[in-house]
């Protein structure tokens, strides 16, 4: 695994600042049942990092303290953790929002029979990973099999209420590229998406979002590897837009990683640059109850290209048109 950092570090990325917290993006862990080509998680099924009941404790504790009224659960595959339910429970009783990061194939795993069912009866939203509606391209991200999986996961949420007008229960797909470039145009490919899935496998759902690669751990790593790094890079700051910066998700949200060490993102957690308050190098969940981080600056490197690139790109798909 080559390592990103120390490529992003100099950097001429402009200085931004948090403003209220909406959202607590907690990551339980890196274990996932698949290795896919673009994550930049470099999750799969030999990795062991994952959220202990106590840390588990410790989120559930500062939404009560905090007030946030939108969990987003995310992993590796979040449903792997023990304790993924103890959360989503605690989280629904206190009238957040939740929504699962879902790979799909997890729900036919043993010992997830039942995950959807759960899902559905708590009224939780999922984000669905299908980085493209061919099957070719998704095997080719993904691993063999894979689309036909996530295929039948699909209809059984869609038999369930996912993705039907009045169900209230909302399913939405994730695109990602297939390599170094930025991805269609999101209102575009949601019609493909939706025209494909629809006539060929009666499966429906409600939003796309389109994601940017990040140039970080497996997607970074390959991308040195095949000594694409640098033309990637480029292709990101060449479409920098300004004003993408104005609706950035690390604006108003926070990433927590398996051990509770808070992040300004996602991203920032696997280059392991944490928030910093207060003077400390790094905080931890449990020192943020009470803490007002409107304000506080936001750490950015060279990756941070990849969310103000051309429409932008964030956890809810892109920033603008």
């Amino acid at each position: 695994m080559h390592a990103t950092l120390p490529r992003l570090e100099i950097s001429d990325f402009p200085a931004i600042r948090r403003q209220r917290l909406e959202t607590l993006q907690v990551n339980l862990g890196y274990k996932c049942n698949q290795t896919c080509v673009h994550c930049h998680v470099n999750a799969g099924p030999t990795r062991t990092e994952m959220m202990s009941r106590e840390t588990v404790s410790e989120v559930i504790a500062y939404l009560k303290a905090s007030g946030v009224q939108t969990l987003d659960v995310t992993g590796g595959a979040p449903e792997l953790n023990p304790h993924f339910r103890t959360l989503v429970l605690a989280a629904r009783n206190l009238g957040v929002r939740v929504m699962d990061r879902c790979n799909l194939t997890v729900l036919e795993q043993p010992g997830q029979e039942d995950t959807a069912q759960f899902l559905a009866a708590n009224h939780v939203e999922i984000i669905a990973s299908l980085p493209c509606y061919l099957e070719n391209n998704v095997n080719a991200q993904r691993g063999a099999g894979v689309f036909e999986t996530s295929i039948r996961a699909l209809k059984a949420l869609n038999a369930l209420g996912y993705g039907r007008e009045g169900s209230g229960l909302a399913l939405s797909l994730v695109y990602n590229p297939q390599g170094p470039s930025l991805p269609p145009a999101q209102d575009q490919l949601k019609a493909d998406y939706r025209r494909h899935l629809g006539e060929n496998y009666g499966v429906a759902f409600n939003h796309l979002y389109v994601l940017t690669n990040m140039p970080i751990q497996r997607f970074g790593s390959m991308l040195i590897s095949k000594g694409q790094f640098e033309h990637y890079m480029d292709v990101l700051k060449n479409a920098y837009r300004p004003q993408n910066l104005e609706t950035v998700m690390c604006r108003t949200l926070v990433s927590v990683d398996w051990r509770g060490t808070v992040y300004d993102c996602d991203f920032n957690q696997m280059l392991g640059l944490p928030l910093r308050l207060n003077g400390r190098p790094r905080t931890h969940l449990r020192q943020l109850t009470g803490e007002d981080l409107d304000g506080n600056p936001i750490a950015v490197r060279d990756h941070c290209y990849g969310c103000t690139a051309g429409q932008g790109s964030s956890c809810g798909g892109a920033l603008a048109g």
